[in-house]
């Protein structure tokens, strides 16, 4: 099993910025996939960014040019920094990890809220 922790959001106000963590832990050789999902009221829940073993990332054209996946193996650790940030990016944002042969990856993390509000 793995178990995924996520931290990092919060309140912040239009064309602010967060940034996103997930720590792995369990049976972590399991996972070569890392990726963040969000699910806003009343809609369905979406990939935002990935990053597989081999460094290929991959974003939902909304957040191009403004969010960044990133990782660190050695921590076993996922990043997104989200900057521009919109009030349509608030969303409960989900840790999605493992074999990055079938997405999404097989274990998902609690959630952490992102809002972006004046």
């Amino acid at each position: 099993q793995v178990q995924l922790v996520e931290s990092g959001g919060g309140l912040v106000q239009p064309g602010g910025s967060l940034r996103l963590s997930c720590a792995a832990s369990g049976s972590i050789f399991s996972i070569n996939g890392m990726g963040w999902y969000r699910q806003a009221p009343g809609k369905q829940r979406e990939l935002v960014a990935a990053i597989t073993s081999g460094g290929r990332t991959h974003y939902v054209d909304s957040a191009k040019g403004r969010f960044t996946i990133s990782r660190d193996n050695a921590k076993n650790t996922a990043y997104l920094q989200m900057n521009s940030l919109k009030p349509e990016d608030t969303a409960v944002y989900y840790c999605n990890a493992g074999d990055d042969r079938k997405w999404p990856f097989d274990y998902w993390g609690q959630g952490t809220q992102v809002t972006v509000s004046s």
